[in-house]
């Protein structure tokens, strides 16, 4: 059994999709958070009918996996050479398709899971990297790396996406209890809506010409985001007037990410006190994470009653094995 947690990004989302960082190169801040996917592996019992059964948002009996209709849990099975029987079973914590990265984690826990049922530990980059084959290589989803990578290595980190694919990993040094402080301005919430990321995704590749100068703030934005929490300082306000700052360019990027709804409840949180804030993900729906001072918070909560609070804190650890059959 693997954990494997979700994530936010801070700054510079956007810029992990290759059409960009190929030109350059492109940078993110991230953390993981302490809500989660969960994935079981184990071999199927040889008295059920079916040689392959797989438990998710549906159920999946099937006798070859080729059959399997789960794209990633069909790729990463046959990537791994597995044969059957096998059970797969997976849960989150929070709901799918909401910009938490969840796709990504499934690919990481899965791949981490299929692994240790193998008999073998890999590091948090070759998880990394054989989710981005997965997903990018095989699958062709219209996503950047980002996700995979945050769900592998766990805590807050500044990843640089270089030509050609490589990927750097630099995790953000905060003093004692730092961390802790920033997590205490954060208030995020739950829209109500799931949304497939391809679609806006897709559009945002195709406007990656023409909105390269956006493109460019928001790397550069991580790599402000950086220095004002790596300083020693509660540079609070700054990193509020970041936040604020960087939706306003991501709203930019395709007419899909924001709708009048989100705008609102933006507008409502920033006339209550939150001194900025992002739809998570690629847009369109899920969780919108505020910045807000602790004597703001329940004036922001309070104008948002439609809305449902989801705690949230960092995780330090990527995704882990809780359990073997060894």
């Amino acid at each position: 059994m693997s954990r494997t947690p979700l994530r936010v990004s801070f700054a510079g989302g956007g810029t992990d999709l290759a059409d960009f960082y190929e030109s350059g190169y492109g940078a993110v801040v991230s953390t993981a958070i302490n809500h989660y996917i969960y994935v079981t592996v184990k071999r199927h019992g040889e008295i059920f009918n079916e040689p392959i059964r797989l438990n998710y948002s549906k159920s999946e009996q099937v006798k070859t996996i080729d059959e399997i209709e789960n794209n990633i849990a069909r790729e990463c099975v046959r990537f791994l050479g597995i044969d059957p029987p096998i059970y797969i079973s997976t849960v989150g914590d929070l709901p799918a398709s909401t910009g938490l990265g969840g796709s990504s984690s499934f690919a990481v826990g899965l791949l981490n899971a299929l692994h240790a049922y193998r008999g073998e530990r890999v590091s948090a980059g070759h998880l990394a990297e054989e989710a981005c084959h997965i997903e990018i290589g095989i699958l062709k989803e219209p996503i950047g790396k980002q996700d995979q990578y945050a769900a592998a290595f766990g805590g807050l980190n500044v990843f640089c996406f270089k030509p050609g694919g490589d990927v750097t990993v630099e995790p953000v040094r905060m003093l004692n209890g730092n961390l802790a402080a920033l997590f205490e301005q954060i208030l995020m919430f739950w829209t109500g809506h799931q949304r497939d990321a391809s679609t806006v995704l897709t559009e945002q590749k195709q406007n990656t010409t023409s909105k390269m100068d956006s493109l460019l703030k928001m790397r550069e934005q991580a790599q402000h985001f950086q220095k004002l929490v790596s300083n020693g300082h509660h540079n609070f306000e700054g990193i509020g007037k970041l936040l604020d700052e960087g939706w306003q360019l991501k709203r930019q990027l395709t007419s899909a990410i924001s709708t009048d709804q989100i705008d609102f409840w933006y507008e409502r949180a920033r006339a209550a006190g939150a001194l900025g804030g992002k739809l998570c993900g690629a847009g369109g729906g899920g969780f919108l994470l505020f910045f807000v001072p602790p004597e703001c918070q329940e004036r922001v909560r309070l104008a948002l009653p439609d809305l449902r609070e989801v705690p949230v804190r960092p995780e330090v650890h990527g995704s882990q094995i809780l359990l073997t059959n060894e």
